[in-house]
C-alpha cells in the first residue's frame, strides 16, 4: 500500500496532514504507555472512581480544555500555530489554524476543546493514579472556576434581561 497515494485519495484537494495526525496519535499512545509503566513500576493501585469523581473530572476536563484552547492568557501557547481572528464569546478568542503538516495538526489540537479534552482527561487520570491528592485539589479548583464562569454568564444574562424594556 502506498501511504502517500492513500493520503491524497483521502484528502483530495484539502490540506489534511495525516502523517502529522499519526505522529500525534503515536505521541499520545506513548504517553499513555509511559504513564502505565510509571504506575506499574510504582506499584500504584488503580483507583475506583465513583460518580462524584467522574463528574469532578468531567467538569475539570471541560474547564482546562477551554482554558488551553480559547483563553486569551494562553494565546502565547497557540500563537505559533494560529492567527488571531477576534473574539468568540466572553473571555474567549477565535483563532484560525495556520501552517501545514505538523504545525497545522498541532494548531488544530490546540484550538479544539473537544480534541484537547482527551489529552486533558488522560492527564487527570494519570494524576489520579500517580498523585491523587494534588490532582484532586487541581480538579476541584478547575471545577470551581467552571462554576464561577457559569455564574458570571448567568449574572450577565440576568442583568441584560432586567435592562430590556
Amino acid at each position: 500500500m502506498n501511504l502517500h497515494r492513500e493520503a491524497r485519495a483521502y484528502a483530495g484537494d484539502a490540506d489534511r496532514p495525516l502523517a502529522a495526525y499519526a505522529g500525534l496519535m503515536g505521541l499520545y499512545a506513548g504517553t499513555v504507555l509511559g504513564i502505565g509503566a510509571a504506575a506499574w513500576a510504582g506499584r500504584r493501585p488503580l483507583p475506583r472512581p465513583g460518580p462524584w469523581d467522574v463528574v469532578l473530572n468531567a467538569v475539570a476536563t471541560h474547564q482546562l480544555s477551554r482554558l488551553i484552547t480559547k483563553d486569551p492568557v494562553t494565546s502565547p501557547l497557540r500563537a505559533p500555530f494560529t492567527r488571531f481572528e477576534g473574539t468568540s464569546g466572553p473571555a474567549e478568542l477565535r483563532e484560525e489554524v495556520r501552517g501545514t503538516g505538523a504545525r497545522k495538526a498541532i494548531g488544530e489540537l490546540l484550538t479544539c476543546p473537544f480534541c484537547t479534552g482527551l489529552w486533558v482527561a488522560t492527564g487527570i487520570t494519570a494524576g489520579t493514579v500517580l498523585a491523587p491528592r494534588p490532582t484532586r485539589l487541581a480538579t476541584a479548583t478547575l471545577a470551581a472556576v467552571a462554576a464561577s464562569d457559569f455564574l458570571q454568564l448567568a449574572r450577565a444574562a440576568t442583568q441584560r434581561a432586567a435592562e430590556e424594556p
